[in-house]
């Protein structure tokens, strides 16, 4: 056996679940993302930061644990860029309108 017969079954090992992120999110170099974390569409997770609780969408959060410093938008702004979702955009119309999501010309991005 060489001691691996009393090794844990890692399904037995207790899991809050997964961890999913939304889109358009930005990973800070060497940040942790605890299981059972969700975090929102857009958001930014700051460098070495560890993540232990959801994050809004469009939330920059930094720090151990990792706190919200801000929000990037207003919460109109917020919803009207959920209600976009332009990654949900087939690839044809997100080629299109790479300018206006670069820029983030909501009005236009309404239009598109």
């Amino acid at each position: 056996g060489k001691g691996w017969e009393s090794a844990y079954n890692i399904r037995d090992l207790p899991v809050k679940g997964d961890i999913i992120v939304g889109n358009d999110v930005w990973l800070g170099y060497d940040c942790l993302i605890r299981n059972g974390v969700t975090i929102g569409n857009g958001a930014i997770v700051a460098a070495r930061s560890v993540v232990v609780k959801d994050v809004p969408s469009y939330a920059i959060v930094a720090g151990n644990p990792a706190k919200v410093v801000k929000m990037r938008f207003d919460k109109e702004t917020i919803d009207r860029l959920e209600k976009i979702a332009w990654w949900d955009w087939d690839v044809e119309k997100i080629t299109k309108n790479l300018k206006l999501i670069s820029h983030l010309d909501i009005d236009a991005l309404e239009r598109a």
